[in-house]
């Protein structure tokens, strides 16, 4: 997958073995009339992508399966890859890799957000890529980690936009 950016607050370390790792799936998923689920999290004031961490013993496209499910509540199929971004938070000393794919949604339910979700304020908006772009792009996040989220995912839309019909390479 196509490293695409990466994002840091401060200089990466030189020793990055003291560093706390973490993987994460997210896509861009279109339904029948070509809008995207975007995640609006109310209490910090931003918009973001489904999708989250790789959980041990899981792959790329299991925890995206998963986390596409539990946030939007729909069933999706990949059509390609976006690429991939990795960020350096100093706060957390965390080094994360962000993989994100495309895709078309098979099937829409009800999410199943967790209390910590809940509490933030999540809500799902269906926007057009180009909306979603445009969200994205002037959000004002309100805390530390909203700031990674909104240089990530707006790099992964406006690759999204380039890509959308790209041939799967998975």
């Amino acid at each position: 997958m196509e490293l695409l950016k990466e994002i840091a607050d401060k200089r990466w370390p030189s020793d990055e073995s003291t560093l706390k790792f973490r993987e994460a799936s997210r896509a861009v998923i279109f339904d029948e009339s070509n809008l995207i689920p975007m995640l609006f999290v109310a209490k910090n004031n931003y918009h973001k992508l489904p999708g989250g961490g790789i959980d041990e013993g899981e792959d790329k496209l299991t925890a995206l399966f998963r986390e596409v499910r539990e946030e939007t509540g729909c069933e999706m199929e990949i059509t390609g890859e976006v690429g991939e971004i990795i960020e350096y938070r100093s706060k957390f000393n965390l080094k994360q890799i962000s993989y994100c794919y495309l895709g078309k949604i098979t099937a829409k339910g009800d999410p199943d957000f967790t209390k910590e979700e809940l509490s933030d304020g999540f809500q799902i908006v269906w926007l057009s890529l180009d909306e979603a772009i445009l969200k994205v792009k002037n959000d004002k996040p309100e805390d530390y980690e909203g700031r990674f989220i909104q240089q990530r995912d707006l790099k992964f839309l406006q690759e999204a936009l380039k890509n959308k019909n790209a041939p799967s390479e998975i």
